[in-house]
C-alpha cells in the first residue's frame, strides 16, 4: 500500500557494532549480513520503497565506508540515498539527530526511523497515516513478545497514547514493547542536542511524555523480529525463504530453500526449511541442510549434517560433520566426525581436526 505522502524521507540507523553475532560481524556490519541471498538492509530498502519512502539517510558508525558500496546512491532501489558518519558513537538519539542534517523534510514533515536489525511485516504507511492524522510528535510502532524483559516496554492509555517508557526493566507492566521503529515530526528530531550522546529511549521519548507532548504507540500483531542473535539471524532468513515474511528483495521464489547464482545442490542431497545456499557454494551427495544459512563459496560435503546453522564464506563442513544451532566463520573448517552444537562458534580459518569435538559418548 503505497503512502499518499510525496517524497517521504527516512532515516536507517545502521551504527552497532552487532556484538552478539559475531564473528559473522568481525569483518562485516549487522546490516549487510546475506539473509535469504541478500544484504539485510535490501529487505528493508525494498519495503520502505513499498510504503513511498523515497529518500533514506544512513546513520552510519561500525564500518561505515562498506555501505556506500553496497547500495550506492539508491537508484537501484529506486531511491535517493545519503549517508551520514558518527566519528565517535552519539547513541540512538544523536545518531538521528545527526543524520537529520541530511534531510530535506519541512518542520511538520513527518521523518520515518528505521532499526537495522529489525524484520517487521506491520503497515509503515498505516503507521504513518496515524502520526499524521494525529498530530502527533512521535509514533512509535510497539509489538508484544512472550519475554518483554529484553526490551523497551511501552505501556498505553485507551487513547494510544504512551504513558511510559520502561527501558529494559526486570518487572514489565505489559508485555507490548518498543519495535524500533518510529515516525517523528521534523521538528521534533531538530529538538535532540546536536553532537551530544543521547538515548532516545532513555531521555528523549520520557521526556516528551514528562512534558505532555503527543507520544503515540502504533500496536499490532504481524510478524516481528529482532535478528540480533545468532538464532534470530537464522530464522529471520528461514522465514523470508519460507514466504512466512514477504519481501521485495527476496532474488528468487519462496519454497524450501533457495539457491543463488552457481550454487550446486546434490539431487541426493536434503536441502530444506527455508535454507539459503550462496552463491558458488557445494552441497554433496547424502549431505542435509535444514534451515540453515551457507554463505557464498562454502561446501557441505557427502554425510555432513547442518540445522538453524550459519556458514560462513568459503567454509567447509566435511563428511559426516554435524553441525546444529552454531556459527561458523568464513574459511574455517569443520573435519569429519566433529559434533557441533548448542550454540558453539568457530571463529574465522579455524580448523576443526577430525573427532576434535563431540557431544556424543560414542567413538
Amino acid at each position: 500500500m503505497e503512502s499518499s505522502l510525496p517524497d517521504l524521507e527516512a532515516i536507517l540507523l545502521v551504527g552497532g557494532q552487532g556484538t552478539r553475532l559475531r564473528p559473522l560481524t568481525l569483518g562485516t556490519p549487522k546490516p549487510l549480513l546475506p539473509t535469504a541471498g541478500v544484504p539485510f538492509l535490501a529487505h528493508q530498502l525494498a519495503r520502505a520503497r513499498s510504503f513511498g519512502v523515497r529518500r533514506i539517510v544512513f546513520a552510519t558508525s561500525y564500518k561505515a565506508s562498506m555501505f556506500e558500496p553496497v547500495f550506492g546512491d539508491g537508484e537501484a532501489f529506486g531511491l535517493s540515498l545519503e549517508y551520514m558518519t558518527e566519528e565517535t558513537p552519539l547513541g540512538t538519539g544523536g545518531a538521528i539527530r545527526n543524520a537529520a542534517e541530511a534531510l530535506t523534510s519541512g518542520p511538520d514533515d513527518p521523518v520515518l526511523i528505521l532499526n537495522g536489525d529489525i524484520l517487521s511485516g506491520h503497515d509503515i504507511g498505516d503507521q504513518i497515516r496515524t502520526h499524521v492524522d494525529r498530530s502527533a510528535a512521535v509514533t512509535l510502532h510497539l509489538t508484544e513478545v512472550d519475554d518483554p524483559t529484553r526490551f523497551g516496554c511501552v505501556p498505553t492509555d485507551d487513547d494510544g497514547r504512551v504513558t511510559d517508557f520502561l527501558e529494559k526493566t526486570p518487572n514489565p507492566v505489559t508485555n507490548r514493547i518498543n519495535a524500533g521503529c518510529y515516525v517523528f515530526t521534523r521538528s521534533v528530531i531538530d529538538q535532540i542536542p546536536r553532537g551530544e550522546v543521547v538515548s532516545v529511549e532513555r531521555q528523549t521519548f520520557p521526556g516528551l511524555i514528562e512534558s505532555g507532548e503527543l507520544v503515540l504507540g502504533y500496536a499490532d500483531h504481524t510478524y516481528w523480529l529482532d535478528v540480533g542473535t545468532p538464532a534470530a539471524f537464522v530464522r529471520g532468513s528461514r522465514d523470508l525463504v519460507l514466504g512466512r515474511l514477504a519481501s521485495p528483495a527476496l532474488p528468487g521464489p519462496t519454497g524450501e530453500y533457495l539457491a543463488l547464482d552457481g550454487a550446486v545442490v546434490s539431487p541426493e542431497a536434503k536441502v530444506q526449511g527455508g535454507s539459503t545456499v550462496g552463491a558458488r557454494a557445494v552441497v554433496e551427495a547424502g549431505a542435509s541442510v535444514l534451515g540453515s544459512v551457507l554463505a557464498d563459496d562454502c561446501v557441505i560435503h557427502a554425510g555432513a549434517s547442518v540445522t538453524d546453522s550459519v556458514v560462513g564464506r568459503g567454509a567447509r563442513v566435511c563428511a559426516g560433520a554435524v553441525v546444529c544451532d552454531a556459527v561458523i566463520g568464513d574459511g574455517a573448517v569443520v573435519g569429519p566426525g566433529n559434533e557441533l552444537q548448542a550454540g558453539v562458534r568457530i571463529w574465522p580459518g579455524i580448523e576443526l581436526p577430525e573427532r576434535a569435538v563431540r557431544y556424543s559418548s560414542d567413538v
